[in-house]
């Protein structure tokens, strides 16, 4: 894959997060007097790397609240965590304690096409996330029964992976909090991939983050392409999904929501799939409104918010 194409898929999953096109993802500015926010707050730490998220919840009412994790997008190599200030911000409002989440990034190296942290770094990291508000329920008001989350692009993957995969698959890492649990109540994808062999098929602009984040092609690492996929942990007592996705992306077609739908429904599972209308990878217009409105009625149906 050329290089335009390395950036092209970045900035995709880096900057359009549900519609809202967020140019510039420096430190973001104060919040608004009816939330509270506490940024760079330390949730793990993996050697000498200690892993970072924003913290916004209601600054009125008693609790407790739920939650919900914010996982960004950029190609497992890309993006940071105040692409989701938004949204963020907006979930606080809502009545939930949210945290946007920063996470290992593969460190894709253009000449050895390969990534010099990858799979399951990512994984590991974003359920040490859910395992940490756990652990600090009682001092922010959290209900552990109530955690939800959602992520865009790649972020949408690893929401995915937290939801489906359970202790037994083995990808929950060592950064801590080890006694908590990682499971969620309610899982928001948005445009994320599901089954990553199907997707180096299909989507040559992708090919080389997937290689990254696999530590190969399908065919010289087929056990870690079936194990860093969602699809392959999908079971009857999964969380309920709601997929978002537009009908014309090329960077992770229709076609990856099509195949866990299909798989979640052979289950038993509970599963909703959005198809957006005329829309690519980040929503606009109307549709953007529309993913909007479900995301949060599904986060409330699910999670009890007012």
């Amino acid at each position: 894959m050329q290089a335009s194409n390395v950036a092209r898929f970045l900035l995709h999953g880096s900057l359009i997060v549900c519609g809202l096109n967020i140019a510039g993802c420096g430190r973001p500015a104060s919040a608004a007097d009816d939330i509270l926010l506490e940024p760079d707050l330390v949730y793990g730490q993996v050697g000498d790397v200690k892993l970072q998220l924003d913290l916004a919840r209601p600054k009125g009412g008693d609790g407790p609240f739920p939650a919900i994790v914010l996982i960004h997008g950029g190609g497992w190599a890309g993006g940071n965590r105040h692409s989701f200030r938004p949204y963020l911000e907006e979930a606080a409002r809502k009545g939930y304690v949210a945290v946007t989440i920063s996470y290992r990034l593969t460190q894709y190296d253009p000449k050895t096409m390969l990534g010099k942290v990858p799979h399951p770094a990512q994984i590991h990291d974003c359920k040490c996330a859910v395992r940490w508000l756990r652990s600090v329920a009682n001092k922010y008001r959290i209900n552990p029964d109530r955690i939800g989350v959602c992520g865009g692009s790649a972020g949408g993957h690893l929401s995915l992976l937290v939801g489906l995969a359970d202790k037994d698959a083995g990808l929950e890492g060592d950064g801590g909090h080890a006694e908590q649990s990682s499971r969620v109540q309610a899982v928001v994808n948005i445009y994320g991939p599901t089954d990553m062999a199907q997707l180096y098929v299909d989507s040559p602009d992708a090919r080389t983050v997937i290689a990254a984040l696999c530590n190969g092609t399908p065919d010289t690492a087929p056990e870690v392409y079936k194990a860093v996929s969602p699809i392959t942990y999908v079971s009857a007592d999964d969380p309920p999904v709601l997929t978002l996705h537009g009908d014309k992306d090329t960077l992770v077609p229709d076609s990856q929501a099509k195949l866990l739908d299909a798989a979640m429904t052979k289950a038993g599972a509970q599963h909703i799939m959005l198809i957006l209308k005329d829309q690519g990878h980040g929503f606009t217009g109307p549709e953007a409104l529309r993913a909007n409105e479900s995301l949060w009625k599904f986060f409330a149906r699910h999670l009890n918010a007012k």
